[in-house]
């Protein structure tokens, strides 16, 4: 790297904090400097994003011109006769997003450090950012080109300045944080006065079409400890919801711009918008303490979850406009769950769970992560799903994403490239999502290999989770001051601690495990988190899914892909207790990996086919007559992240019940 940035972990000075690293409130995300992942699941996941995944988007994002448009920004002399590359004006956001996980990458000890070509990329990325910014610290390649008719501020539905510098801000963060590097900083600061000037006390009384700067200015405050970000926070949230977005295309609902946020009765509109806005008005209420604020999050989430998460954690049933839909509107083929979306609902939980220390959000977090986010990168970590189904027909031609050509599954890049750099951050931030201080007590939120120091506290944590019920803590150093709090999932039954061979009581309270007795170095504690296999059904108000049931076993939601069953898949129904009976195997099911997993294998029944048509009559002896004419089989089911590696085939997470 150049003199002005600091790649190298060994020459970080400062305390490298956590993506969200609140200033108020009772609990503290412990960041890279404490926590780091070491093996199992989510160390396999982090290697794949520095290996196959940075630089295969590196490589799109050359390849669609996106440096190019800064480029010719910040240097027209070598760029002066070419135009505007790309379809959208927000696609500056697409380097920052990539740069904030490059941030991380680049500032892991050496052996896990990103390579020279990723060094170089981020070098010429922020040099490019630096010089394409105005004087007045204005920063869009789309609005600032020549060939572009459009001003500045003249679109704000659509135009998405602020949602660019919302992401510029958090790029901004980390590589402050994680590389010791402000430059970015330092552009980003200049844009965010900028906005207030704009947008401030005295001000447009406006808001932006697409919410994500709320988040970031507050991390901006807490990085900076200047307020006046805070205070543009709040009042974008408190503005939006009084008509002031543009409406051309959508209604006021895409843009959660119906009525305000505080007096909202349901979760609306484009499921990303959405939750970026909850997101950060979660950040604004932690940090003023603004009960009413969080009263309405409360109930939000609320709703969300009772009727309008699909069962892997995806967030969003309609297409047409990448929205939420209405109340247990939720059909499986039709499944948009935006990757982004999971990512948001994910942001959103984590900041729920710091303002109120609940674990059921850190349930809904690990839901998600493990199923509706894990499902959209490929096992390659080279191709991306734009949107999730829960269910795919064997005919089923519709492409991933807006794009009416491509491949049938996963694809390499995209129009709307928003999803790819998104993994790559969050892929590269999961350590910062692990173990959060609460006063003297340390909770481990959720469960990976890795060590944790903070405190006088030393842990070394091994476990095959998800796969495995076992996690097993070995304490390093201790001296006595801190103590532990474990989560116990809703899904588990039946958890025990056992400390040094010797069962203690294991009473899970509100979903924590508290070790009530001090930790001394040689301790070794063994949480057992039972994972048989489970049979869920849904609310009979979800059309699609009466009658039916959905298998999962840990966090993990399962799907059957034709590829693994003989019988056709929409002619099997399964018997709740052949679910419960059945047992997980240890099987490699990816094409491109050594990796294993487990897998199930569940007695079915098969139906015959209607002779008479699509819709038979049903006569009074039918019942009786399907009984004697069905067949029996088995249906073995996958991990629902893992599927469509093995080819275009029918899956379905939701089967009949018999």
């Amino acid at each position: 790297m150049t003199d002005n940035a600091v790649a190298s972990a060994a020459h970080v000075t400062r305390l490298r904090r956590a993506a969200v690293a609140p200033i108020a409130g009772r609990r503290a995300p412990l960041g890279t400097d404490a926590v780091t992942i070491t093996g199992g699941v989510l160390a396999t996941w982090q290697r794949r994003n520095r290996d196959e995944t940075v630089p295969h988007t590196l490589g799109e994002l050359l390849a669609a011109g996106n440096l190019d448009n800064l480029r010719r920004i910040a240097r027209p002399e070598t760029l002066a006769d070419t135009a505007y590359r790309g379809r959208y004006p927000f696609l500056d956001t697409d380097v920052f997003k990539t740069l904030e996980g490059l941030a991380y990458e680049l500032a892991r000890p050496e052996g896990t450090r990103a390579d020279a070509a990723t060094e170089a990329f981020y070098e010429e990325a922020v040099a490019l950012i630096e010089g394409a910014q105005r004087a007045d610290g204005y920063l869009n390649s789309y609005y600032q080109a020549p060939d572009v008719p459009k001003e500045p501020w003249e679109d704000l539905a659509w135009g998405h300045e602020l949602y660019n510098l919302g992401h510029l801000i958090q790029a901004a963060v980390a590589a402050s944080r994680q590389l010791g590097d402000d430059r970015l900083l330092a552009v980003a600061r200049r844009f965010a006065d900028l906005a207030v000037d704009r947008f401030g006390p005295t001000g447009e009384d406006v808001v932006c079409g697409h919410p994500e700067i709320e988040m970031a200015l507050v991390e901006l405050t807490r990085e900076t400890g200047d307020e006046r970000y805070l205070d543009l926070s709040r009042r974008f949230i408190d503005r939006r919801g009084r008509g002031t977005v543009e409406l051309r295309v959508f209604p006021a609902e895409y843009f959660q711009d119906s009525a305000p946020l505080r007096e909202l009765d349901a979760v609306t509109g484009h499921a990303v918008r959405m939750t970026y806005l909850t997101a950060g008005a979660a950040d604004v209420a932690l940090e003023l303490g603004d009960a009413s604020l969080a009263g309405a999050l409360h109930r939000l989430w609320g709703d969300m979850l009772d009727s309008k998460l699909y069962i892997t954690g995806g967030l969003g049933s309609r297409h047409s406009d990448e929205a939420i839909g209405d109340r247990f509107e939720l059909p499986s083929e039709r499944s948009y769950s935006e990757t982004c979306a999971a990512i948001a609902t994910m942001q959103w939980a984590w900041r729920m769970y710091l303002g109120s220390g609940e674990a059921a959000s850190l349930d809904t977090f690990e839901t998600v992560l493990y199923n509706a986010y894990a499902a959209g990168l490929s096992d390659d970590g080279r191709a991306f799903f734009y949107d999730n189904p829960l269910q795919r027909r064997p005919d089923h031609q519709q492409r991933t994403g807006a794009e009416p050509e491509g491949e049938l599954l996963r694809r390499g890049w995209f129009v709307c490239p928003c999803c790819p750099p998104n993994i790559i951050r969050w892929t590269a931030e999961l350590q910062d999502h692990l173990a959060v201080l609460d006063g003297e007590t340390l909770h481990l939120a959720q469960y990976a290999t890795s060590s944790i120091e903070v405190d006088g506290l030393g842990l070394e944590v091994t476990t095959d989770y998800p796969w495995d019920e076992r996690v097993v803590i070995d304490v390093r150093a201790a001296d006595g001051s801190t103590r532990l709090a474990l989560r116990i999932p809703a899904w588990c039954r039946g958890a025990s601690l056992a400390i040094n061979e010797e069962q203690v009581e294991a009473d899970a309270a509100a979903g924590w495990l508290h070790v009530d007795r001090a930790l001394a170095a040689g301790d070794r504690l063994e949480l057992v988190l039972p994972m048989p296999v489970r049979a869920h059904g849904a609310d009979p108000r979800v059309d699609g899914l009466r009658a039916s049931l959905a298998v999962a076993r840990g966090p993990i939601v399962y799907c059957a892909e034709q590829g693994d069953n003989d019988a056709d898949l929409d002619l099997v129904s399964l018997a709740p207790a052949d679910v419960r009976a059945a047992r997980a195997e240890i099987r490699r099911v990816t094409p491109n990996s050594e990796a294993v997993t487990r897998v199930v294998t569940v007695a079915a029944s098969v139906d015959p086919v209607p002779a008479d048509g699509l819709y038979p009559e049903l006569t009074a002896g039918d019942q009786e007559t399907d009984a004697a004419a069905s067949g029996t089989t088995t249906v073995t089911l996958v991990p629902y992240h893992l599927w469509g590696n093995r080819g275009a085939a029918a899956m379905r997470v939701w089967l009949r019940r018999a």
